[in-house]
């Protein structure tokens, strides 16, 4: 039997207080950690802290949420358990999601509350990414499909296996510099059309 840990995140970023506002629930960011340190956080999202557009597969770590003036931030984790079997399919998925040239899936989850999700062909984003590691744990049954789960949704459904609530202190590590490099508009707009141009022929054509 192993363990795998599902924390929901209280961002510190400007759009985390812009869905706040809008949803009236705390939690605007979600990832997989492998073991109980909760330090190597697993996910679809920004790589760089000032360009959201350059996002995708990515490891995140303590220090890229409680960053500047932060010295801590809110999480909910649960802790499934995961038979030996399962846990190799979630290792396989992850290796797949990392390697498969996965984009960003911002569309499904800007309109994540307004629609309620949808899929894009070889795009992913922190919902849809851990839902289907969820699916995989067998620990729970998703009740629709996977891209329709939404943050509140799974911490619904994770209910009983909930494992800590509260605050989670900064980290440092030495990728720190590099995910907080200055802000360059160029470099935004950039990164911008990088991925929307991409992702937008994939939503047409459902190719990828």
């Amino acid at each position: 039997m192993r363990y795998i840990y599902i924390v929901l995140i209280k961002a510190h970023t400007g759009l985390g207080s812009i869905a706040r506002k809008f949803t009236h629930y705390p939690y605007t960011h979600i990832a997989v950690c492998l073991d109980k340190s909760l330090t190597d956080y697993i996910s679809f999202s920004r790589r760089y802290h000032y360009y959201p557009f350059e996002a995708g597969f990515t490891h995140e770590y303590r220090d890229y949420y409680a960053f500047g003036e932060h010295w801590d931030y809110g999480v909910k984790v649960f802790r499934l358990p995961v038979e030996n079997d399962a846990y190799a399919d979630i290792l396989t998925f992850i290796k797949d999601r990392e390697s498969g040239g996965y984009l960003f899936n911002v569309y499904s989850m800007a309109t994540m509350p307004l629609i309620g999700g949808f899929r894009i062909a070889g795009a992913e984003n922190c919902m849809s990414f851990t839902a289907q590691v969820i699916e995989k744990s067998r620990a729970v049954s998703l009740a629709k499909p996977y891209w329709r789960y939404s943050i509140k949704d799974i911490d619904e459904l994770l209910m009983k296996y909930q494992y800590f609530q509260g605050k989670i202190s900064k980290r440092p590590c030495d990728r720190h510099d590099e995910y907080m490099q200055k802000f360059c508009m160029k470099r935004y707009l950039r990164g911008m059309g990088k991925l929307l141009i991409p992702l937008t022929k994939r939503l047409f054509t459902k190719r990828i």
